[in-house]
């Protein structure tokens, strides 16, 4: 006996959880050539808000976590993915219609890039912070402190592999993150979502909406709670719209469009500075 197939609605995930939108509006997920492949939940302004609560709850206890313990839990993350790279493989072909070799490539890669920036997490502070001579019998240091609370919005291919290229390099200094996924090719960021909630990563530290970028931008442009922007949409019109709600709350905002996601120069060390603030501390010098 036939059965109908049962076609799966992708959730949002904020907060460690799997909510459906609030505003109980959904999307069909097509490929790219117009098939429709699943629903997911259309993230609108309130569960934006939301997920800004979220991943400011969790920002606390995360960048007090020690750098060698988010390391340890990027890293399990980077095991989690390794372990379901066959689901997203299979996710990420049947939604760009790429070769099955392809898109393995991708999840490798991505992989690889979480590991990466794992490693970065009980080092950059050494690297980048500094001693400083002072003309005063003090000892001067400057070192990197996350942010805060960033959004991050994804270009729409690679959609897994940009997608952990923007948010490792902001969660590893302590801060804590909204990802909008990718417009065109969702499932693959909403899947990923999925193995970050098995892992160990503590809840509201990465969040992940999915929907129209041009309802959440003005939002997030807006929101004063908010602490900087990571803009890899390769979107100009929508640059223009965040960067002007920069001013609102002073939001640091960073862009990122590489021509090649896969290239060795998305590994770049800089763009953890794209949100950490430098603080200076002054202590005397006992005689």
């Amino acid at each position: 006996m036939s059965r109908l197939d049962i076609k799966k609605t992708y959730k949002l995930f904020i907060g460690g959880k799997f909510p459906r939108s609030e505003s109980g509006r959904y999307l069909p997920a097509k490929s790219a050539k117009g098939e429709h492949l699943d629903n997911y939940s259309h993230a609108s302004r309130k569960d934006a808000r939301d997920a800004v609560t979220a991943a400011r709850g969790a920002f606390d206890g995360w960048s007090k976590a020690t750098a060698y313990n988010r390391g340890q839990i990027l890293y399990r993350a980077a095991e989690m993915l390794q372990n379901r790279a066959n689901e997203l493989t299979n996710e990420i072909a049947r939604s760009t219609n790429v070769s099955a070799a392809k898109a393995k490539r991708e999840v490798t890669a991505a992989i690889d890039r979480l590991v990466h920036y794992a490693g970065w997490t009980d080092k950059y502070q050494q690297i980048f912070g500094s001693v400083n001579p002072v003309a005063s019998s003090h000892f001067n240091f400057t070192t990197p402190e996350p942010t805060g609370v960033v959004v991050t919005l994804a270009p729409d291919e690679p959609s897994l592999l940009a997608l952990v290229s923007l948010i490792a390099p902001v969660i590893l200094s302590g801060n804590a993150v909204i990802a909008v996924a990718s417009e065109r090719f969702p499932l693959p960021a909403l899947t990923f979502a999925e193995i970050l909630a098995t892992s160990d990563l503590p809840g509201g530290v990465v969040n992940v909406l999915a929907g129209k970028r041009a309802e959440l931008t003005p939002h997030i442009a807006s929101h004063m709670d908010v602490n900087a922007i990571v803009d890899g949409a390769g979107d100009s019109e929508l640059s223009i719209k965040l960067r002007s709600g920069t001013a609102i709350n002073l939001k640091r905002y960073s862009q990122h469009a590489p021509e090649d996601w896969f290239a060795s120069a998305v590994e770049d060390p800089y763009w953890i500075l794209d949100t950490v603030e430098f603080k200076t501390a002054w202590h005397p010098i006992g005689v």
